[in-house]
């Protein structure tokens, strides 16, 4: 039975309904997710170990490195779990458990006990297995970006649910999009990091423009990312699994315990591109690291606030980025930031080394109210250790939180396709647009105490209305003549009523 991306959409989110009120929103995720996983390798499995029966025989057909999805035990296909009707938690449990055990590298992604949710009976599991029964979900059924795309969607949709708190694991498409987009110019061997994850999606996205717009092959990327929440890390490496891509997720603070390091020279790994929406003004472990081993946080004597993060995590990026001077070639970053990162006066300290340092290529402000229930304005900042010469000691700022980039919809805004264009267009030109884009040196920049508030060099104001000195002395006099027609008749009134 063909599907199509809306009907399959609209099969996930129903999923949801199944178990509402009998979980708390915030795990709808848990416990609907790994599912839909499992569904989508066990038909891909069956799938592929039913031709391997037919054209070898079964001996051959359970052999390994025959499969390019994981390998499901016997006795724990799809069918298998459908077919149980009394424990049904006990046999999902089971399942993962049996899943884990035969692909030692999905350890850690299943996370869910699905006994512990009391609420979760058989009635509401076998519904749940049921439904999400209706479609084949191979490869040959639904084509994988379409699986991945929906995969996304219900991502995206389980963030909308959890309110603000799912801003926490997902950015706006728009906004990943708009990241990718500032360091493009990939190519094969590229590697990719994303040191607060979430669920992939920037590097899905990174992937996915190679493919469709470039012409490449993201198998030829490496790809890797880390996330604090153990639970959001496992979605990470379940939506890289099913939009087809190899990809590395560690769990950990990437501030506190990063987990991508150079051991050859005491130094956090470096990569060709690094895409992050770190959690803004979130504390950080400060004290715990006044003598950083890895020299992170070296752009000041002083650290940046432990109950303000925003400048912890832009040195680490910075620091995880290539070098010419180290590895040959430089490394870029899209860095979504919230606008005081630019001009609070007490990160100045900061600023100024980072600036110096030739590192910031663009600052692209973003309208407000962007995210899931979340208003604050935001920015992306694009740092580059190899800046092209002719972009050397400049910095390109582009107001694009104007009415022109972006939709106004019920509950958030969104910036559209034609704003995105408009954007890449003036940085890829590295254009001077009145009050869009200007690029600025760095000795005004300077001269403003190294402040990078957008508004200090692209004029943002709306522009006055000329003004039409004939038409408005025009309305002068007429205005003139009926007050002098009005006073006349109050004269007239007074008279006859004998007041002086």
């Amino acid at each position: 039975m063909s599907v199509s991306l809306d009907e399959l959409d609209s099969q996930l989110f129903k999923c949801a309904d199944i178990i509402r009120d009998a979980v708390d929103s915030t795990d709808y995720k848990e416990y609907i997710l790994p599912l839909v996983y499992y569904k989508a390798i066990s038909d891909e499995f069956a799938k592929q170990y039913q031709k391997n029966v037919t054209e070898y025989g079964e001996e051959f057909a359970r052999r390994e490195n025959l499969y390019d999805v994981p390998v499901i035990p016997d006795g724990y296909m799809w069918d298998d779990v459908r077919a149980v009707s009394d424990n049904v938690d006990e046999a999902l449990n089971e399942s993962f458990d049996a899943l884990v055990e035969a692909n030692p590298e999905l350890r850690g992604v299943f996370r869910a006990d699905y006994i512990d949710a009391d609420a979760l009976g058989d009635d509401r599991l076998g519904r749940l297995v049921e439904h999400l029964s209706k479609y084949d979900l191979d490869t040959d059924s639904v084509p994988p970006d379409m699986l991945g795309e929906a995969y996304m969607d219900l991502v995206r949709h389980f963030a909308e649910e959890e309110g603000k708190s799912g801003g926490q694991f997902f950015t706006p498409p728009q906004i990943v999009n708009l990241c990718v987009r500032l360091v493009d110019e990939f190519e094969d061997g590229h590697t990719f990091h994303d040191p607060t994850v979430g669920s992939g999606g920037m590097l899905i996205e990174a992937a996915r423009y190679y493919r469709e717009e470039q012409n490449g092959d993201p198998q030829k990327f490496e790809l890797t990312g880390q996330e604090i929440n153990p639970d959001i890390a496992a979605i990470a490496k379940m939506n890289l699994s099913i939009h087809g891509l190899n990809g590395e997720i560690e769990r950990e603070d990437s501030l506190a315990y990063p987990q991508f390091t150079d051991e050859t020279d005491d130094s956090v790994a470096r990569f060709n591109r690094v895409l992050a929406n770190f959690p803004f003004s979130a504390d950080w472990a400060k004290d715990e690291l006044q003598d950083d081993p890895y020299d992170r946080f070296d752009w000041h004597e002083k650290l940046p606030r432990a109950d303000r993060g925003d400048y912890a995590f832009i040195m680490h990026i910075a620091k995880q980025l290539k070098t010419p001077e180290q590895d040959g070639e430089g490394g870029k970053a899209s860095i979504v930031i919230p606008h005081g990162v630019l001009f609070r006066k007490h990160e100045q300290r900061y600023r100024k080394p980072m600036l110096e340092n030739d590192m910031v290529e663009a600052i692209v402000g973003l309208p407000e109210n962007l995210f899931q229930n979340n208003s604050i304005p935001s920015a992306v900042l694009v740092l580059n250790t190899d800046k092209p010469e002719e972009r050397e000691g400049e910095v390109q700022f582009i107001h694009a939180a104007d009415e022109d980039f972006y939709d106004e919809l019920s509950n958030q805004n969104q910036l559209t396709h034609e704003g995105l264009d408009h954007i890449i267009e003036n940085f890829r030109g590295w254009t001077t647009e009145e009050r869009v884009s200007r690029t600025v040196g760095m000795d005004e920049i300077r001269e403003n105490d190294y402040n990078l508030n957008i508004a200090l060099y692209v004029d943002t104001t709306e522009p006055e209305e000329d003004i039409d000195v004939e038409e408005e002395l025009a309305k002068l006099r007429d205005l003139q003549a009926e007050r002098d027609d009005i006073e006349s008749q109050m004269t007239q009134h007074m008279e006859a009523l004998k007041y002086e």
